[in-house]
């Protein structure tokens, strides 16, 4: 016999491995093979579906109590076991061993709390009898002992069973030896017995078997005996039942019959079910087939309704309302429709938008309705924009013309008036919104609209400006200025007390006061009215001269952008060049009026462009907008012509001193020079804001003129040269002593004036000097000249230079000093025609002189040590008492 599997260690090692953690241990393990009975299949059919299980039972040991299961586990891929199933055995209520299983190894363990009682249990088949015996045997005694309770057994022969725990009581034991626990230990040979005995056999089958052994009276009490009884009788029965068989052959005859008749019908019924299945198998196929189709059908039902929808949704796109078809093609614009107008763009916009990627789905761009339709959306686009574009420029020119015509918006006689657009700003309001919407919807239309826009309103502020201008001349009073300043012939106090013009300035400033403001804000409400995408134009904090226009907010046009993106800085740079374009458009010509304004002024007072240019500076520095470009243009347009008109009369002044170098004879100070300290002192009454540039560049000119003037007529008359310039660097210092302590430039002029002043009266006062006393120097630069090439002290033995030459020049020279001194003087006095400067001029004439005898007295007191002179004391206090 085969070893059973119950005594397999490697297999009892696995149990307990795939239950470890549970705190079980594993009592008795064994492979069966698990089937489940169905109902109208045979059971052979679910022998062939027996899967492979390995049935284990384990007991847990707590205090006092024993809990005892019934493990099914099962094979993984890897051949690996792992539990089902658990059953706890105090369900365990019915042990079955099933009749239809010739071989006696199948059957089936019932549970009383399983969920559904309606399926049928498991059945476990084992390898042999001695298997199944072996596990049930197993079962009932642990049920037994460690339960207290026995299951009900059906099917099995108790005498049968307990002859085999007889015969198979040592393999029992041994295999009771090798396993743990309480169960275990109580299977012996004599506890088998009392099994048998109490709990195998019921009380009825008990009384049935002492009645049956007890008409058994001879040899009851031998074993053996009554074994070889049994045996006996068992032969003797299976003889009879042989017999019985062998007279029973015609039955068995018709048992065959039946049988084949039974496997003909079999046979033909399994054709008949070939035939069938076949069928079955076609039909099948058919139903797939229709079920495949109606899938599709469903598929092209639902894609057919959804493209209904969505061509529902395109065609309710397409179509163009009546309403806004009227509008668009035939509408008034008239301030009345305006409201239906824009809503009329809004949905063409709109209609279009829903036409372009990626709004519109790619695969709808080539559909024939939608092209059909984009062309329509086309023509109504462009019919709408050109009869929008040609109404507003027409309006743009009625709305000019009426005021122009009107002359009570314009200065009259007697009367400024400041222009006011504010009405003509108020009517182009109404129309901006349909402007946004034109430019969005055509981009080119905007330039004709922006020219015509700029062209009318260019003639109304070209006429505001010019009417303004002529009036503000004609009522500004101011007493007419020489232009002519430095010339020779006009004398020296015509211009100290000239008349005041100050109403010239006031009438510039009042001319950009009104304008400038007016300009920016006309360019700010342009670039937003006509759409251009920049920033706001006006600069932070007002106008340059902190005054603020009545329009201020003129450029805010109420309306809200189109597109959040219009609304951010930083735009394009050709956007802002097209801006600057039109604004060149917008306010080309109205310089020529500022310019007249100025050229008015310069022809009163040319001193006055000085504060104009100021004035000027200060609204440039104040426009920082990057839109209002004009007008920057404009201001600095003005600035140069200030400035330029300055110079022109700069160049004139010039001209007028140069033409003093052509006179014969030029003596004293020259009549420039204190006309440019009366001019200077003017022109710095006039400084404002950054005016300051301007005005030193003339005074550097005028000066450098003047003192090279100076220079060319001083070359006329060398005699008198030096003379002649002192005497005008002295009266350009005097005249100019207080401007050139706060005007830097003059104090740079003032020093140089200082500087030539004092080298024309060391070179005139050494003229003077030499010409008194020439023996007295001209000896003493013989002695010079020779000491560079022959030893001191053999100058007196050389030619002119001895000892009685030098007594014979001291002699000429010193003799009658005083005479000599106050002859001196007079020469000092002679041709000077500014008294003033006669006692400074001798007194630094003493001093040279006295430092000039010093040199010579060292010289010959080196030379002749012997001889004896005037000493410097001498002269010193001799020079005091002159």
């Amino acid at each position: 016999m085969a070893k059973s599997s119950a005594d397999d260690q490697e297999l009892r090692r696995a149990c307990e491995a795939a239950i470890e953690g549970t705190k079980q241990s594993v009592v008795m393990s064994i492979r069966v093979a698990k089937s489940r009975a169905i109902r109208g299949i045979t059971h052979m059919l679910g022998r062939d579906m027996a899967k492979a299980r390995v049935l284990a039972l384990s007991v847990k040991s707590k205090g006092q109590r024993t809990k005892a299961f019934l493990r099914v586990l099962k094979y993984s891929t890897g051949g690996v076991l792992e539990p089902a199933k658990l059953y706890k055995l105090k369900h365990l209520s019915k042990v079955e061993v099933l009749t239809n299983d010739p071989s006696g190894c199948t059957f089936t363990l019932g549970f009383d709390n399983l969920r559904s009682q309606s399926v049928a249990p498991p059945q476990w088949t084992m390898r042999n009898i001695d298997d199944r015996n072996r596990l049930l045997l197993c079962i009932l005694n642990i049920c037994k002992d460690a339960l207290g309770q026995l299951p009900k057994v059906v099917g099995i022969d108790v005498v049968e069973m307990a002859l085999w725990a007889k015969e198979n009581t040592p393999a029992v034991t041994s295999q009771g030896k090798e396993q743990e626990g309480p169960a275990a230990s109580t299977v012996t040979e004599s506890d088998l017995k009392v099994t048998v005995e109490k709990e195998l056999v019921s009380q009825a089958e008990e009384e049935d078997m002492e009645a049956l052994l007890g008409t058994y009276v001879m040899g009851i009490g031998e074993a053996e005996a009554f074994s070889e009884r049994l045996k006996r009788e068992l032969l003797a029965l299976e003889a009879a039942n042989v017999h019985a068989i062998l007279e029973s052959e015609p039955l068995i005859d018709e048992v065959l019959q039946g049988l084949e008749a039974a496997t003909n019908c079999v046979d033909d019924m399994d054709e008949w079910l070939g035939i069938f299945n076949v069928k079955l198998r076609h039909m099948r196929e058919d139903i797939e087939s229709i079920e495949t189709r109606n899938n599709k059908l469903e598929v092209q039902s639902v894609n057919n309704r959804a493209l209904i929808e969505e061509l529902d949704k395109l065609l309710l796109g397409l179509r163009v309302p009546s309403e806004y078809a009227a509008c668009l093609t035939g509408g008034s614009f008239d301030e009345a429709r305006m409201l239906q107008n824009i809503e009329a763009c809004e949905w063409l916009a709109g209609a279009l938008r829903s036409l372009e990627a990626p709004n519109l789905d790619p695969i709808y761009a080539n559909i024939r309705a939608v092209k059909e339709k984009r062309e329509e959306l086309e023509k109504l686009k462009s019919t709408f924009v050109r009869k929008a574009s040609e109404f507003l420029r027409n309006y743009f020119a009625s709305l000019v013309d009426f005021m122009i015509s009107d002359k009570s918006y314009f200065s009259q006689r007697g009367q400024l008036k400041r222009p006011d657009h504010a009405d003509l700003r108020y009517k182009c309001r109404t129309y901006a919104r349909l402007l946004q919407h034109l430019k969005s919807l055509d981009k080119n239309c905007m330039g004709a609209l922006r020219k015509a826009y700029c062209s009318s309103l260019n003639l109304l502020i070209r006429r505001e400006a010019r009417e303004f201008a002529n009036e503000l001349r004609a009522s500004t009073k101011a007493s007419r200025n020489p232009t002519v300043w430095l010339e020779t012939s006009t004398g020296s106090g015509q211009n100290a007390n000239a008349a005041d013009t100050s109403t010239v300035s006031e009438a510039y400033s009042k001319m950009l006061t009104i304008f400038i403001p007016l300009l920016v804000d006309e360019s700010s409400f342009f670039a937003h009215f006509m759409c251009f995408e920049v920033p706001a134009l006006n600069p932070p904090g007002g106008t340059a001269n902190g005054d603020k226009s009545d329009d201020t907010n003129d450029d805010d046009l109420g309306i809200m952008d189109i597109d959040d993106k219009d609304s951010k800085a930083g735009k394009s740079s050709g956007e802002l060049a097209a801006l600057n374009e039109s604004l060149q458009d917008l306010l080309d010509g109205i310089q020529e009026d500022f310019y007249a304004v100025v050229d008015w002024a310069y022809k009163i007072d040319p001193l006055r462009c000085i504060s104009m240019h100021g004035i000027t500076e200060r609204y440039l520095s104040g426009q920082k907008a990057d839109a209002a470009g004009f007008v920057r243009l404009l201001l600095g347009d003005l600035e140069s012509r200030v400035s330029m008109q300055f110079s022109r009369f700069v160049d004139e002044a010039c001209h007028q001193i140069e033409k003093n170098e052509r006179n014969v004879r030029q003596m004293g100070v020259l009549s420039y020079i204190p006309r440019f300290a009366t001019l200077a002192t003017r022109m710095e009454q006039y400084i404002q804001g950054q005016s300051r540039d301007l005005v030193d560049q003339a005074y550097t000119k005028f000066v450098s003129i003047m003192f090279v003037t100076l220079e060319k007529i001083a070359q006329t008359e060398p005699k008198y040269s030096d003379l002649f310039l002192l005497e005008n660097y002295a009266a350009f210092q005097n005249s100019l002593y207080d401007l050139a302590n706060v005007v830097p430039t003059l104090a740079k002029f003032y020093h140089q004036a200082s500087e030539a002043y004092e080298q024309a009266c060391t070179r005139h006062n050494s003229m003077i000097i030499y010409t008194q006393f020439e023996r007295l120097f001209q000896f003493a630069r013989k002695i010079e000249d020779l000491m560079f090439t022959i030893a001191p002290e053999e100058i007196p033995f050389q030619l002119g230079l001895s000892k009685a030459d030098l007594r014979k020049v001291l002699k000429s020279s010193l003799y009658g000093l005083d005479k000599s001194i106050t002859a001196m003087y007079k020469k000092l006095q002679k041709n000077m025609t500014s008294e003033e400067l006669l006692p400074s001029l001798w007194e630094k004439c003493k001093k040279e002189f006295l430092e000039k005898y010093e040199t010579f007295a060292q010289l010959v007191a080196k030379i002749y040590p012997t001889e004896t002179f005037l000493t410097v004391a001498e002269l010193r206090d001799l020079l005091a008492t002159m």
